[in-house]
């Protein structure tokens, strides 16, 4: 059986004052290898770096540049843009004339550079007419899959949050496929979002909010090469599409028979579910799926009355 990851511990609160650099410990007076790099990187895309420092945290080394705003594209497995959202940055930042938040930038895995925390600055200034853009460049690459982890929380609902990511997981595949996955759980969040971003994937419709709670129960990040565990994901989440395949028959069948209700879904799979009678340790994920596939494939609609569905509760249905 593979190993389960060590829980993730929360720092305690500080005491002022006791951790982190000084102002004038900020100061970056000898650049190292990797600042002179990026640096050598801006100068190639057409940018200017105009100074550096150490971000007074934890000591490591942040440019300030400009970059041709041609060279900066999203990281590859963020969430999808907004239009909206872009556009009334677009407004605001139109009306004060000045772009005075800079985005976060890193160097691409080949060429230019991503921003995991601009996006919709940047497709703001682009539609501006924008020549460049004002970023602050880290060295680290990998900096690009925290910040990700830090949006993830801000995301608007469990479809975005799973599709982002299963985006920062396949991207941490094209890296480095050989490291284990339990090396990546603050980036993930949790292990079920990565199986229900791959559902996201297949079917942008699917509801996951009634096999989240399954999910995020049972699974957990094991210390297998991304390169297995991915496969494990995407094996779970074809065994979760097959028995939302059933559940949905089992919603049709009931809606035929005049029986409405938000909460169907939520309805049918709580019946199924056999987490609710089994005290202890739970048995395994796919076992667990396997018997709810079965349960769906026996469900008698015609036993279901109205007032069965007076206590329902979850996640509303999908286009309910």
């Amino acid at each position: 059986m593979a190993k389960r990851a060590p829980a993730r511990k929360r720092p305690r609160n500080a005491k002022p004052s006791t951790k982190g650099l000084a102002p004038a410990e900020c100061r970056l007076t000898e650049p190292s290898e990797a600042v002179a790099e990026v640096t050598e990187a801006i100068e190639k895309a057409g940018g200017c770096a105009v100074g550096a420092y150490k971000e007074p945290l934890g000591g490591h080394p942040v440019l300030i540049a400009i970059l041709p705003i041609d060279a900066v594209e999203p990281t590859p497995f963020q969430r999808d843009l907004s239009d909206a959202h872009h556009k009334r940055l677009a407004d605001v930042i139109n009306k004060t004339g000045r772009f005075l938040d800079p985005i976060i930038a890193v160097l691409a895995l080949r060429d230019g550079f991503w921003t995991p925390n601009g996006r919709h600055r940047l497709e703001a200034m682009r539609r501006l007419g924008a020549k460049s853009i004002s970023a602050l460049v880290v060295a680290d690459r990998e900096v690009a899959w925290q910040i990700l982890a830090l949006n993830t929380e801000k995301a608007h609902n469990l479809k975005e949050r799973a599709l982002e990511v299963i985006r920062i997981y396949r991207g941490l595949v094209d890296e480095d496929a050989s490291r284990p996955e339990s090396q990546f759980a603050f980036y993930l969040d949790e292990p079920a979002l990565v199986t229900l971003g791959v559902c996201y994937e297949r079917v942008p419709r699917f509801g996951g909010g009634v096999y989240h709670p399954i999910l995020r129960r049972l699974e957990t990040f094991t210390d297998e090469p991304l390169r297995s565990a991915i496969k494990d994901h995407e094996k779970r989440s074809g065994m979760v599409l097959d028995l939302e395949e059933k559940v949905a028959g089992v919603v049709k069948k009931l809606k035929e028979r005049g029986l409405v209700s938000p909460y169907l879904r939520s309805f049918v799979v709580a019946r199924i579910n056999p987490l609710r009678w089994i005290k202890g340790e739970p048995p395994p994920l796919e076992e667990v799926l396997k018997t709810m596939r079965e349960r769906a494939g026996k469900f008698n609609v015609e036993k279901i009355r109205p007032q069965d569905l007076a206590g329902a509760a979850g996640p509303p249905d999908e286009g309910a």
